[in-house]
């Protein structure tokens, strides 16, 4: 997390919704979403606040309190909470559970807000918050409401600038210790009470959004209890959840790794998570033959990987066996946006590369993270109902914007 003052600028790119939502058993719901890359001064290392999220992720080996998020690029719902509701922007975060407010907008008593008494907290990878349970009616798009849904409301927060707190679809299980006089008990998420209260028939949230190159494009979308056919081309293929520990706390896959036709890295568990900027993989073996493959090195500026415009005419594809398929990033996929270089702090010339060291050797049991810059050129679906990923191409997959 940073401080307001490190902070030169903020942009908003406003995620459009194909729908609008409706309460209708069986029906998808979509929710607006805004994608949100925080701007660095050159003494402000973009790349640092990313890894203080995959730490804390990788090192979180049970289920417990610990939960995590990133202010370096984030996911903004405007969430109504009461009735009547106030509107509250709110990070969307698949690496963490509970839904919470009060880091910024006060929460706002009205006659549907019950204190349930319990005392909550969780601890992030770079803040923290603690306060209240309450519980209270939530709002999701036009007259799209769930009742009674567990609502942290903050008394102190830390490490959260310009948000007012979290909406947290992960897996539930990740909930368990954050209620304080209740360590072993799991608190319903929304995408959980939005199913048991039969406004859709399904525990899947999937996500869609293009590759973010400047300040104004509009693309994305949040659904809740399906798929938007409308946003991926072919068909989704799913993988089944990992069941190894750690990754097997988060959405976490098994997955193989090619470079061309060179493997950096065999079938192994890691996580698929939309707070994570870049990828990280683990590093005596796919890092560093990726690193050798490439012929990169480390800018010491920024700490991403850099190469030369004859490195990059001669980058392979970097491809990611998942379940039976084969999901394909461009070299122009694996690339950071050239548009936004100076955004992070970086050279408007120079090329650099989205992989990333992810700081512990293959054999953790967290070998991997496929962060935004992976989802971007894939359309995600977490479902929990059937304990599996899936992915499909979208019309941005194979785009050379970067």
């Amino acid at each position: 997390m940073f401080p307001a003052a490190s902070l030169l600028s903020i942009f908003l790119l406003a995620l459009s919704i194909a729908a609008s939502p409706v309460e209708i058993r069986d029906s998808p719901i979509t929710l607006p979403i805004a994608r949100r890359l925080n701007v660095f001064d050159s003494t402000t290392n973009f790349l640092q606040y990313d890894k203080a999220r995959v730490a804390a992720l990788k090192d979180s080996r049970q289920i417990s309190s610990t939960a995590v998020t990133n202010e370096v690029t984030s996911y903004i719902a405007a969430v109504g909470v009461g009735s009547p509701p106030t509107t509250y922007n709110l990070i969307v975060d698949t690496g963490s559970s509970n839904t919470w407010v009060g880091a910024g907008t006060a929460y706002v008593k009205t006659s549907t807000s019950v204190n349930t008494g319990q005392p909550v907290a969780v601890g992030y990878g770079s803040g923290s918050f603690s306060g209240t349970e309450y519980t209270d009616t939530v709002t999701l798009g036009s007259g799209l409401t769930i009742t009674k849904q567990s609502i942290g409301v903050a008394s102190t927060a830390t490490g959260f600038t310009d948000v007012d707190g979290i909406l947290g679809i992960g897996p539930v299980d990740l909930t368990a210790g954050t209620l304080t006089n209740s360590p072993t008990t799991t608190i319903p998420t929304v995408t959980d009470n939005l199913d048991s209260q039969g406004t859709i028939s399904q525990k899947v949230v999937s996500v869609f959004f293009g590759p973010t190159t400047s300040q104004t494009i509009t693309n994305g979308e949040l659904t809740f209890g399906g798929t938007d056919a409308a946003k991926y081309t072919g068909n989704i293929g799913y993988t089944p959840s990992t069941t190894t520990n750690p990754a097997s706390n988060y959405w976490g896959i098994d997955q193989s790794i090619t470079y061309g036709s060179t493997t950096i890295l065999s079938s192994t568990a890691g996580i698929v998570d939309t707070g994570t900027t870049f990828l990280y993989y683990c590093h005596r073996y796919a890092y560093t033959k990726y690193k050798s493959e490439t012929g990169a090195t480390v800018d010491g500026t920024t700490g991403l990987l850099l190469v030369s415009s004859a490195q990059y005419s001669a980058l392979k594809n970097l491809n990611f066996n998942i379940g039976s398929n084969t999901y394909t990033l461009t070299p122009n996929a694996q690339i950071w946006p050239r548009s936004l270089n100076t955004n992070i702090g970086g050279s408007s010339t120079a090329i650099y590369l989205i992989v990333n060291d992810i700081g512990t050797n293959s054999g953790a049991g967290f070998d991997f993270i496929n962060g935004y810059t992976f989802l971007e050129r894939f359309y995600s679906v977490f479902d929990t109902t059937n304990s599996r990923v899936g992915f499909a191409t979208t019309s941005y997959t194979d785009a050379t914007t970067n």
